[in-house]
Order: C-alpha cells, then structure tokens, then sequence
C-alpha cells in the first residue's frame, strides 16, 4: 500500500515538473521572438530615412568650400534635431575636386562640389561619373573681389582675362590708380576656380609669378582684405564689407540677376553620392532640401534655393529657361 502511494506522488511530481518545463520554454520562445521582433523594429527604423531616432551612424561630406559654410550650418542643427541624435556628421573642406574624388572611391559618404562630376571625370574617367548621383541642393554665384584699395569697381570679360593670364599688371590699364596687380587664385582642384574661369573667362586661367595660391575659400578672402591691389573671386556666401565686390560686364552679382540668369557666374551645390544613399545619408540629404533648411539657411548664408532658378544649367553650361 504504502509503495503504490510513493508511485503516484513520484508520478505526479514528474508531471508537475514537466509541465513547469514545458512552460519556461513556451516563455523563452516568447522572450526569444520578442527579442527578434524588437531587432527588426530597429533595422527597419535604421532603414526609414523619414528620421526615426532608431537612424544611426556617421556621415563624411567632404569637398567644396564654397558649400562648406552651409553643410557646415545645417549639419549643427540636424545633429541636434531628436529625431537624429544618433547620427554624427563630419564636414571636410579641400576643393570640389578632392570631394568627387574621395566619394567615388568610397572615401567619404558625401562629395560636396560646385562643379558637375562630368567636369571632373572626363576621358578615361568618364565612367567614374556616372557612378555618382547627383544632389542639388543650392546654386551659389562667385563674383571677383578686389582689396578696398581699388577704386575699379566694373571689369569687363576681357579685362579680367587680361588680369588672370598676366597681361595686365598695374590697376591704371584698366581705369584705376597707378597700383600693382596681386592675384589670389585657387587651385586646380577648386570648384570655385572652374566655375569661375568658365563662366567668366571663359578659358582657364595661369598660375603666374607673383599670384598667390589659397586652399580654402576663407583665405582668400583674408588675403584679399590685407593685400593692397589684391583681387580674387569668392562665393557670394564668404562676401562681407572687408572686401569690394567688383561688377562683371556691368551687372551685379545679386540674385535677382542670377535668378534670371543675366548674371552669368554661378553653379549649382552638388553633394554626391555613389549610388543611392544609405538611410542615414538620405536622411541628411533630405534635410537639406527641406523647406526648413531651403527657406532659412540657404537665404540666410547667401545661396539661392535651386528652386527660385527662372534657367537651368547642363553640365557642359548649356542654358534653358
């Protein structure tokens, strides 16, 4: 009697025990799909450039100074948005050229440029461009400047060829003072200087004895400012009272004339990519181009939204209305 009742209540406990199993693993299968339900949440939050807080990652723009000052401004008030937190976006200057190259090798997620990559992949290179989408997100005009010193405030398209190939030397042969000529030129990979010497030269220009060469479109500017009979050109974005604005062919370099397309010496902020964008790349992308941005920070640092533009500009500088 006493050994069938020690049967049942070892059968009854095993049972118990089993069915105490059975239930922790049905919670581990919860605890499991819920975990696995919560990580797809995340990557496909990862995945949503509409700006989930669940977006994150690091961002490189790297390029053009022209544009620096505006990715540069954005980048600070994006980064601060919640929506963003999680990503971190650095900016690099270096000239439209060192930005097209760096993102079409995979250097940085961003290539900022004044210049259409067609202009910089040419011949061999052709195929680089078509590697890299294109993103417009501004059109910024350069205008020649002048150290307050002169008193020459028009130059024709001629004259400035004149000055920029060393033909001309002295501010007297173009209607100012007896006072030496110092150019402050950009380099070859500038944006600004190919902007510049196509749309108001119209030939390239030289590197010629006594110029002096600048990086970054800041340091022209304070070249410029400090050297007597200095001239240079700049983005409208960098334009101050420390330096004169000198008028081409008779026309200021002011937006309504840009927008109209009377004046000529303008190009388009690009930021290219290589290929689509990721997520988090997007999703700086189109904050750039969000109103918020287009209505405050591109008028307030002296770009024009690319939106306001009465013509349009093909890569090889071809204008439509």
């Amino acid at each position: 009697m006493k050994k069938a009742l020690f049967i049942v209540v070892a059968l009854m406990l095993t049972i118990g025990l089993a069915a105490c199993g059975s239930n922790n693993g049905g919670n581990g299968n919860t605890t499991n799909n819920g975990t696995t339900n919560t990580g797809n949440a995340t990557n496909a939050g990862g995945n949503n450039a509409g700006g989930d807080a669940a977006l994150s990652g690091s961002i490189l723009a790297s390029g053009s100074t022209a544009l620096q000052p505006l990715v540069d401004q954005v980048s600070k008030k994006f980064m601060e948005d919640s929506k963003y937190s999680g990503i971190t976006v650095q900016v690099q200057g270096g000239g439209s050229g060192t930005g097209l190259t760096q993102v079409e090798a995979g250097q940085a997620n961003i290539g900022n440029s004044d210049i259409f990559a067609e202009e910089k992949f040419v011949d061999a290179d052709a195929d680089k461009a078509k590697e890299l989408v294109d993103h417009q997100v501004a059109v910024v005009a350069m205008a020649a400047v002048v150290n307050k010193s002169v008193t020459v405030d028009n130059l024709t398209k001629a004259q400035l060829v004149d000055i920029f190939t060393g033909k001309v030397t002295n501010w007297k042969e173009v209607g100012g003072e007896d006072e030496k000529i110092t150019i402050i030129n950009r380099p070859s990979s500038s944006g600004t200087r190919k902007t510049f010497e196509k749309y108001a030269l119209g030939t390239a220009s030289q590197d010629i004895a006594g110029s002096i060469q600048e990086d970054a479109s800041g340091t022209v500017k304070k070249y410029v400012t400090d050297t007597p009979g200095a001239i240079g050109y700049l983005a409208l974005s960098y334009l101050d009272d420390t330096v004169k604005t000198v008028k081409y062919e008779g026309v200021e370099p002011k937006e309504e004339n840009i927008v109209a397309g009377t004046y000529p010496i303008w190009a388009y902020e690009h930021m290219y990519t290589k290929g689509e964008p990721d997520a988090v790349t997007k999703a700086f992308l189109d904050y750039m181009v969000s109103d918020e941005v287009q209505n405050a920070d591109v008028v307030e640092l002296g770009y024009i939204p690319v939106g306001k533009m009465q013509v349009k500009r093909d890569a090889a500088g071809n204008i439509t209305k």
